[in-house]
């Protein structure tokens, strides 16, 4: 464990140091900041608005952080051949790969925690300067605490899409690995609509293919429980737990993948 510490705390100050993760990360905070006054131009609904895009910023600038950099992990390691000198050292194969990933979840953590202080602060900020009139109409405080349930399911997407970068790039180009990462990414939110697709009429190959599809790709509407949260719905511990277990699981199953491909490779 020692070493895979050290792994991940030397890709995580990599990261910390790379221009694209401050970038988006200033570009999310600015993001939140700005639902502010959107949220000001639909009376009614203004919360809901902050909240939703709050949330979907932080989705997509730390998709933004996990496919950006994650496909660097391994790829610019055996660009600059550097590869060669960390694994000559005592750190094996599997080592090396988990050490970078859970160093990109340092990252995504920290990205994490400071969008949802600068939405916290702003939602605070709305809430108090918004009369108590107008908020007995809103169907949830603006300070909701579910906002922490949709935050750590969307960081548990992020990690999901994060062993999918890593996985690409252990044999794929960075161009490659981000598009398939981004088209994965985009395509595990209908895994639900594959799933349905005999309903519409499929059959046959067509329906037993996209079956397949639909369990090969990860399920990541599991994640999302943003409409609930917005609009103050119940959202079962259970369900969140579930979804926890699930992003857990596919994770280390791409991760195994990863370490298998990466154990067979030669950088010779």
């Amino acid at each position: 464990m020692g070493l895979v510490r050290a792994v991940a705390l030397n890709t995580f100050r990599e990261a910390v140091r790379d221009r694209v993760f401050y970038n988006l990360l200033l570009f999310a905070v600015l993001l939140v900041g700005a639902s502010l006054v959107i949220g000001q131009l639909a009376a009614g609904q203004d919360v809901k608005i902050i909240k939703d895009l709050g949330l979907a910023a932080s989705l997509l600038f730390g998709v933004g952080i996990a496919v950006f950099i994650g496909i660097q992990l391994v790829a610019r390691e055996v660009e600059r051949r550097s590869v060669h000198a960390t694994l000559s050292k005592p750190v094996s194969r599997p080592t090396f790969l988990l050490g970078k990933y859970v160093g990109l979840l340092l990252t995504l953590g920290v990205n994490i925690v400071v969008m949802a202080v600068a939405l916290f602060a702003v939602l605070a900020v709305y809430g108090a300067l918004t009369p108590p009139g107008v908020q007995a109409i809103w169907t949830a405080p603006a300070l909701d605490p579910r906002l922490l349930a949709a935050l750590a399911l969307i960081y548990v997407e992020l990690a999901v899409v994060t062993a999918i970068a890593l996985l690409f790039s252990t044999y794929s180009s960075a161009l490659l690995s981000a598009t398939f990462t981004s088209a994965i990414w985009v395509a595990g939110h209908f895994v639900g609509d594959l799933r349905a697709i005999e309903q519409v009429g499929a059959s046959g190959a067509t329906a037993w293919g996209a079956w397949l599809v639909s369990w090969v790709l990860p399920n990541l509407a599991l994640f999302d429980i943003k409409a609930e949260v917005v609009h103050g719905m119940p959202v079962p511990a259970a369900q969140v737990l579930a979804s926890v277990g699930y992003g857990i699981v596919y994770s280390a199953a791409m991760l195994s993948i990863a370490v298998a491909i990466f154990q067979r490779r030669d950088f010779k």
